[in-house]
C-alpha cells in the first residue's frame, strides 16, 4: 500500500493527489456546512430585527464570501502540488482575477450597503433610493476600472502608460463634457438639498408641472395640459422653484370693489359681513377685512383668508363658494359691485337770450 502511495504522477506522488482531494472535499463540506447551519442561524436572527445591516451581512456571505473561499480555495490547494510552469502560472492568473473579481464586488457592495443604512437612518422614502442608481452605477463603473487596473498590475504588466493616457484622456473628456458635468454635479444638489421630489407639483421659471423622474442630466415634468417636460437640472438648480406640495396651507388675496354710491353705514358693515362669510367655511381661516383705498370709480376692500389644505382643487372649491356667499350676501343687502365707469359734469354757461 505505502508503494502505491509513494508511486510518482506527474511530479507528485499517489499521496499528494489523495491529500490535494481530500482538502477540495474537506473545504466543500465545510463551506456547505457553514452554508446550511451558520447562514440559516443569522437568517433567523436577521428576521427579528428591524435593521437591514445584517441582511446586507448576510447577503455578502452568500453571494461573495463563500463563492470566492470556494474557487481561491481549490486553486490554493492545487498550487500545493508540484505542477508545471505552465499550469501553475494559469492558475496564478486564474487567482489574481478570481480576487480582483470578488474585491470589486465587495466594495461595490459596501458602497450598495452603506448608502442603504444611510437612507434608512434618515427615513428616506424607496423613491429616494431610486434616484441614486444613475450616480451609483457611475461609481461602480469607477471601482471596476480601478480594479481591472490593479489587475492588470498584479499579472506583471506595466500600468504606467494606461495611468498616464486615462489622466490626459480624462482631461479631455471632462473638458469636453463640461455640460454634462454641471447637470451631475446639479443632480447631486438637488438630491441632497431637495428641494424637489418625486410627485412634488413645482414651477421653475415659466415652466410648471409634476415631477415624474430625476435623472442625471435631466428632470422630466408633466405640465397640467399633460405635456411632457424635459429640463436640465443645471437649469432648475439656477431658478427660483416654487414647491406647491410643500404648501402647508394656501393664502388667498383677495380685492373686491363696490360703487361710491353706496351708504356710509353699508360701507362700515361690509367687512363684518365677509367676516361672517369666510368664517363660515370649513377649512378656511379667516385672516382680515379692509377698506383699502379709494379708487377711480370704486372703494376697494381687501380680504385676506387661509385655505387650510394644499389640495389645489380644494381651495378652488372653497374661493368659489366663498364667492359665491358674498354675491348673494351683497345682492340681499343692496350692495352694488363696482365696475369701470366715468361721470361726466358738463357746465352750460349763461347764453344771453336774443
Amino acid at each position: 500500500m505505502n508503494d502505491f502511495l509513494k508511486q510518482v504522477y506527474w511530479n507528485n506522488t499517489v499521496l499528494d493527489y489523495l491529500i490535494a482531494a481530500g482538502g477540495i472535499i474537506l473545504l466543500s463540506l465545510i463551506l456547505r456546512l457553514f452554508r446550511s447551519r451558520i447562514i440559516h442561524l443569522l437568517q433567523k436572527f436577521s428576521a427579528s430585527t428591524d435593521t437591514i445591516f445584517d441582511d446586507l451581512l448576510i447577503t455578502a456571505l452568500k453571494k461573495i464570501a463563500i463563492p470566492f473561499f470556494s474557487i481561491a480555495g481549490i486553486i490554493l490547494i492545487l498550487r500545493q502540488l508540484n505542477l508545471p510552469k505552465k499550469p501553475d502560472h494559469i492558475l496564478e492568473v486564474v487567482l489574481i482575477v478570481v480576487t480582483s473579481w470578488y474585491l470589486v464586488k465587495l466594495v461595490n457592495f459596501i458602497i450598495h450597503g452603506t448608502v442603504h443604512l444611510y437612507m434608512e437612518r434618515k427615513n428616506e422614502p424607496p423613491e429616494r433610493l431610486h434616484q441614486l442608481k444613475g450616480i451609483l452605477k457611475v461609481i461602480y463603473a469607477c471601482v471596476w476600472l480601478a480594479g481591472i487596473i490593479l489587475m492588470i498590475d498584479n499579472l506583471g504588466f506595466d500600468i504606467t502608460t494606461i495611468i498616464a493616457g486615462l489622466g490626459v484622456g480624462g482631461i479631455a473628456i471632462a473638458l469636453a463634457a463640461q455640460n454634462i458635468l454641471g447637470d451631475l454635479f446639479s443632480y447631486l444638489v438637488i438630491f441632497f438639498d431637495k428641494p424637489f421630489e418625486i410627485g412634488d407639483f413645482i414651477k421653475a421659471g415659466n415652466q410648471s408641472g409634476t415631477v415624474e423622474r430625476i435623472g442625471i442630466k435631466t428632470s422630466h415634468l408633466r405640465s397640467p395640459d399633460g405635456q411632457q417636460l424635459v429640463m436640465p437640472n443645471a437649469e432648475l438648480v439656477k431658478s427660483v422653484i416654487q414647491n406647491f406640495k410643500r404648501l402647508e396651507r394656501r393664502r388667498v388675496v383677495m380685492n373686491i370693489g363696490v360703487v361710491y354710491q353706496t351708504g356710509a353705514a353699508q360701507i362700515r358693515k361690509i367687512p363684518g359681513l365677509i367676516e361672517e362669510i369666510i368664517r363660515s367655511q370649513p377649512n378656511v381661516s379667516f385672516d382680515r377685512v379692509h377698506l383699502k383705498n379709494f379708487g377711480d370709480f370704486s372703494l376697494n376692500y381687501e380680504v385676506v383668508f387661509f385655505i387650510d389644505s394644499t389640495e389645489y382643487l380644494v381651495y378652488m372649491n372653497c374661493q368659489q363658494e366663498i364667492l359665491f356667499k358674498i354675491v348673494d350676501k351683497f345682492e340681499s343687502e343692496k350692495i352694488v359691485f363696482a365696475y369701470p365707469t366715468q361721470t361726466i359734469f358738463l357746465e352750460r354757461d349763461n347764453v344771453p337770450e336774443k
